[in-house]
């Protein structure tokens, strides 16, 4: 990895050149590579927590006045537990994943001496823009050497030191491997965002990580294929049949393990036979755990009863956590202690909510009427599908993945936690006999193909 000072231009035209080199490496040194990498970082854990404190203390200073997210914060932290031995988890993740190179899909025999196979390959330059999580270096750079890609990081200024940091000691290990150092870069250059995106004849694809805007201005900005989601406004749907208690401890997780996180469940759907039955509890236990519930007036009223008694008793406190919705309250993607309620009166209803309202990115039922769950999973327009699960499994890690890049809610290529198999596509290979193709029709004199399908 270079920490480039290089025009945007440059850095692209260098990043296609060594994405030559790294597609034809084998494994065997691509593996090394990241041995390389995750015993570098190992040593350093304690100079690139310094630099990432730096920017924290920089970030909450930001958070206080207004100018930067906590959610953002949140995200930059890697110092959090168990954050930076996930990090480094995932680089040997990757690592001993099976290699997705040069794997064949397809064999087809189209005449004697004339093959044609489908074998997966590198998609060549990816761009990756990101905020805040500067783990993202360490995770990208493992993807994109394990599939013989090249990338191009751009961070935010909110996580300069730490890039700088895990980049510096990323880049010294690449030099004592076989991977150019070129393969991996990452753009300190101010305001280069722009000039990156017009860079369409040398990158490949663009994943952006980050907020709804920095997604949303990408996709707007470039001509590039862009892979990611904009919003992560995850919905799960609560039926009558669900096992209360463990429902609850579901939907809790889905909301309060990570709430700044994209896979944390932003809508909460009440089934009307559920309002009296299993919302209660799972109500309960949400506002237990200082979540505000942001209800319509049947849920508000149920909510309110599971947590103030009728005689007058219970938490008033906690019953201040329970206040009207507002319309928006269901577009939003909250990164809060913040859940959005509402009664629906069906699976239809509840599907077509999710399907209007939702971002196509983790939808979950809960149920024990396994024939409602599979047509929930059928009928929701979303990357991931769920029965009585947390949206909090939606994760590259969780997926056995090794890590991931991002999460896409696109229809094409990748879908979901996008690992290695995302980063791959295909070519076509033919091995011929100096066949003319005017030899093959249905005229006099021509011959059919054979289109016969082989073993792989």
């Amino acid at each position: 990895m270079s920490l480039t000072n290089a025009s945007p231009e440059a850095a692209a035209r260098s990043a296609k050149d060594a994405s030559f080199t790294l597609a034809a490496l084998p494994a065997a040194a691509r593996n090394a590579a990241l041995d390389l990498i995750h015993a570098a970082l190992d040593a350093n854990r304690e100079t690139i927590l310094a630099a990432n404190a730096r920017d924290l203390e920089l970030a909450r200073a930001a958070a206080a006045d207004g100018s930067l997210s906590a959610a953002l914060v949140s995200r930059l932290d890697l110092g959090k537990p168990g954050k930076w031995e996930d990090m480094l988890k995932g680089i040997l993740d990757v690592r001993n994943l099976p290699d997705p190179i040069g794997n064949i899909s397809m064999r087809t025999k189209l005449d004697d001496d004339l093959v044609m196979e489908r074998v997966s390959c590198p998609i060549g330059v990816l761009l990756i823009i990101f905020e805040a999580r500067p783990e993202v270096i360490a995770n990208i750079a493992s993807l994109a050497i394990k599939s013989g890609n090249a990338a191009i990081l751009k961070g935010g200024k909110e996580s300069t030191e730490s890039f700088v940091a895990i980049s510096q000691v990323i880049s010294a290990a690449l030099d004592q491997s076989s991977v150019p150092n070129g393969a991996v870069q990452l753009v300190t250059t101010r305001d280069a965002i722009a000039s990156l995106l017009a860079q369409d004849r040398c990158i490949d694809l663009v994943i952006p990580r980050g907020s709804n805007e920095l997604v949303r201005y990408i996709k707007a900005s470039t001509k590039i294929p862009v892979l990611g989601h904009a919003d992560g406004l995850c919905t799960i749907y609560l039926t009558a049949s669900a096992d209360a208690a463990r429902a609850a401890v579901a939907v809790v997780d889905a909301k309060t393990s990570y709430p700044a996180a994209c896979n944390s469940v932003e809508t909460l759907l009440v089934h009307d036979a559920a309002l009296t039955t299993t919302f209660p509890a799972v109500a309960a236990a949400l506002v237990a755990r200082g979540v505000e519930l942001r209800c319509d007036a049947a849920t508000k009223a149920a909510a309110v009863a599971s947590v103030v008694l009728p005689s007058g008793g219970g938490d008033q406190a906690a019953a201040g956590k329970i206040v009207d919705a507002v319309a928006a309250d269901y577009d939003t993607e909250h990164l809060a202690l913040t859940l959005a309620v509402k009664t629906v009166a069906s699976l239809a209803e509840a599907v077509a909510h999710i399907n209007a309202h939702g971002s196509g990115h983790t939808e979950s039922i809960m149920t024990a009427d396994r024939d409602e769950a599979e047509r929930f999973m059928d009928q929701v327009d979303s990357a991931g599908a769920y029965w009585n699960a947390s949206t909090r499994l939606a994760d590259g890690m969780r997926y056995g993945f090794g890590t991931e890049v991002g999460i896409s809610t696109n229809k094409i290529h990748a879908r979901g936690p996008v690992g290695l198999e995302g980063l791959t596509i295909y070519k076509y290979k033919i091995r011929g006999n100096y066949q003319p193709t005017a030899a093959y029709g249905d005229g006099e004199g021509q011959k059919p193909f054979k289109h016969e399908k082989l073993a792989l």
